[in-house]
């Protein structure tokens, strides 16, 4: 789940702090916002993303909870939302290019979709109870895989908590590295865009044909 997470914040400057920030980093950007509402609107900005990351984690806790959260479609529908979201935003910067300073809807609606869709996997790894992987920041991941008593001395099948770390710090490297190399090409942000929907609709595509668990004497569907 990390890696379209970590692709988008090596966008350009148009809506780099609806991800580089992070909620907790825009939340300190709006604070910070108040000495400067003359000098930038980007605090207005981080506002957005803040409120649109809260109501999309409200909007997919409630799915979730609503429709039984570990049912395969269920999962197979978030994710398709969630690309389907990327990929509006993406031919949104295509076709309808601004100055990124303003705060005009056409560069606004883009920041609310992104935000939105991003809650959705966020959401995803508690259902799944996958807390150690990061779709938000690496800040506790980095702490939590530090602190393992057995990061050097258990074997990679004994200890999956630890793999899982390093896996998503590596694929979150990977994404920042790939989100650089399109803002050097001609694509651009769309070009990273794209390939973040692409991987979304992947994971949506994987839920369809993923083996279910028996839960409780059921099979989940």
């Amino acid at each position: 789940m990390s890696r379209p997470k970590y692709l988008l914040p090596s966008t350009p400057q148009t809506y780099r702090p609806t991800y580089q920030r992070t909620p907790s980093g825009n939340t300190v950007y709006v604070g910070l916002g108040v000495f400067q509402k003359t000098e930038s609107v980007r605090w207005i900005k981080s506002l957005i993303s803040i409120l649109s990351f809260c109501i999309g984690s409200l909007f997919f806790s409630s799915f979730h909870r609503y429709f039984s959260p570990r049912r395969r479609w269920v999962f197979l529908t978030s994710f398709a939302l969630q690309a389907l979201l990327i990929a509006a935003a993406t031919v949104l910067v295509t076709v309808a290019a601004a100055d990124p300073e303003p705060v005009i809807w056409q560069n606004v609606l883009p920041i609310v979709m992104l935000s939105f869709q991003s809650s959705g996997q966020a959401v995803a790894s508690r259902v799944l109870q996958y807390n150690e992987l990061p779709t938000v920041v690496l800040t506790s991941t980095y702490c939590d895989l530090m602190s393992d008593p057995q990061l050097f001395t258990a074997r990679l099948p004994d200890n999956s908590k630890r793999n899982r770390r390093v896996a998503a710090v590596v694929m979150a490297v990977g994404g920042a590295i790939l989100g650089g190399f399109f803002a050097r090409t001609w694509t651009g942000i769309a070009g990273g865009l794209w390939v973040a929907a692409g991987l979304k609709g992947a994971v949506a595509l994987v839920w369809s044909v993923w083996i279910a668990e028996a839960v409780s004497g059921e099979e989940e569907e």
